[in-house]
């Protein structure tokens, strides 16, 4: 029992001693510290202002306050450390040798950290755009440091690794995405009609489903064994994609119903 009171009070006096000695120190690094965190927060947030101001991109604007605050902050605790009078540098070598083990265990990871940094500053696409890339597209939800997040017209997101993207063909349709269709209309019918019918359709829907500055593009593709084939070209919004060719389709087919103009199907005489 004596023993145990014995370290008690050993470990009681280091306490005391610590903070007699040592008390001014740690009271002026946490001072230091919470100053430089208000500091870090209030320069940050009139950055972001700024670049608000100046609709500069979310992302981009996200990635320059970022980087601003935490490099306040890294900052401020080296001086409060420092305050202490513990020296960095036997710390900051130890970092640089795990940092290079770290950093061949881990090559994956960071080639997707430079990957996202170039799509930041590179800008290649933002927030908002439709993008087609590795065999996927949709709408960039959200781009970060390691990877891009897009969403589809079904609500799906779909998660790609930025290594994937830097270095790959980047298709980028902005708000919308090309519909590209054809329809067959009988020899006897008469393709300037059709042509005006469904150029009709296309300008019935809203511009918030079928783009109206990238006009519609409808013609004779070509002259097939039984019938005179008609494309349609149009970019329709990226979140109605599909929906927006199935409506199409169907007016169309109503139209050239209507019209009488007839869409055949192929027939083959056969010989005995």
């Amino acid at each position: 029992m004596d023993k145990e009171l014995e370290s008690i009070q050993k470990f009681y006096d280091v306490i005391i001693e610590f903070f007699v000695n040592y008390s001014f120190q740690l009271i002026g690094a946490i001072i230091i510290f919470l100053l430089g965190w208000y500091v870090a927060n209030k320069v940050s947030a009139f950055v972001k202002k700024i670049c608000d101001k100046n609709e500069l991109d979310v992302t981009l604007t996200k990635f320059v306050v970022n980087i601003i605050k935490f490099s306040i902050i890294i900052g401020v605790a080296i001086v409060a450390v420092g305050k202490l009078g513990i020296t960095l540098t036997p710390f900051i070598a130890g970092i640089g040798a795990a940092s290079l083990g770290a950093g061949l265990a881990l090559q994956g990871t960071l080639s997707n950290y430079g990957a996202g940094l170039s799509i930041i500053i590179g800008r290649p696409f933002i927030v908002g755009n439709t993008i087609s890339v590795d065999g996927v597209f949709g709408v960039v939800e959200e781009i970060r440091l390691t990877h891009t997040i897009l969403s589809t017209e079904d609500a799906e997101q779909i998660t790609i690794p930025n290594k994937h993207i830097i270095g790959e063909i980047l298709v980028n349709s902005f708000e919308y995405r090309i519909v590209e269709s054809v329809v067959g209309i009988d020899y006897n019918s008469k393709p300037e009609e059709a042509i005006s019918l469904i150029e009709n359709i296309l300008n019935q829907f809203d511009a918030e489903v079928i783009s109206k500055e990238a006009k519609a593009q409808v013609g004779i593709k070509e002259f097939g064994d039984f019938s005179i084939n008609i494309e349609l070209r149009y970019w329709a919004h990226t979140k109605h994609f599909f929906e927006t060719q199935y409506k199409v389709n169907l007016a169309i087919f109503n139209a050239l119903k209507e019209n009488n103009i007839n869409i055949p199907f192929p027939t083959y005489n056969i010989k005995k």
